[in-house]
């Protein structure tokens, strides 16, 4: 009964840390988007953040100033899902939370689909270059397509 208890014990640790090892790697891939991100062409403190990452998560916020007002927000997530893969979990302005799969990855860049939602329905992160990055975000309006891109500057978080 000992012996088996420890081997069940033993199996757990193993599954958890490699469970664990496995988010760590899937988050480095995209821990290039750790800090602050000004929007260029945007009010000020119109800004997207990002921490890095920890506990299996990258945490992120955004906000939109238009006339010196907050007129949009939202929360997100980096995370592994259930089936092992990255996914980007998206909170807008009070909205229903959506979750978005990945769709592609490569270096520096990193995109994810959520097919079945309004819109956006493909939601992308690429850094341009050292200090640069866009965020695009795709999907239908009315049917017909629609791309919207969002082009920011790592900036100190203040």
């Amino acid at each position: 009964m000992r012996y088996s208890n420890s081997l069940l014990l033993a199996a757990a640790i193993a599954f958890a840390q490699t469970a664990q090892a496995s988010s760590s790697d899937a988050l480095k891939d995209v821990d290039w988007l750790a800090g602050c991100w000004r929007a260029e062409n945007q009010e000020k403190g119109s800004i997207e953040h990002w921490m890095s990452p920890a506990g299996g998560t990258m945490l992120g916020m955004s906000r939109t100033v238009r006339g010196g007002k907050t007129v949009q927000f939202e929360f997100m997530r980096l995370q592994l899902g259930g089936s092992g893969q990255l996914e980007f979990v998206a909170l807008p302005s009070g909205q229903a939370e959506t979750t978005f799969k990945l769709s592609k990855s490569g270096q520096n860049f990193v995109s994810f689909q959520a097919p079945n939602h309004d819109f956006p329905e493909q939601v992308s992160y690429q850094e341009l270059a050292k200090g640069r990055m866009q965020a695009r975000i795709e999907g239908t309006v009315e049917g017909q397509p629609r791309t919207i891109d969002f082009t920011f500057k790592r900036v100190p978080c203040k």
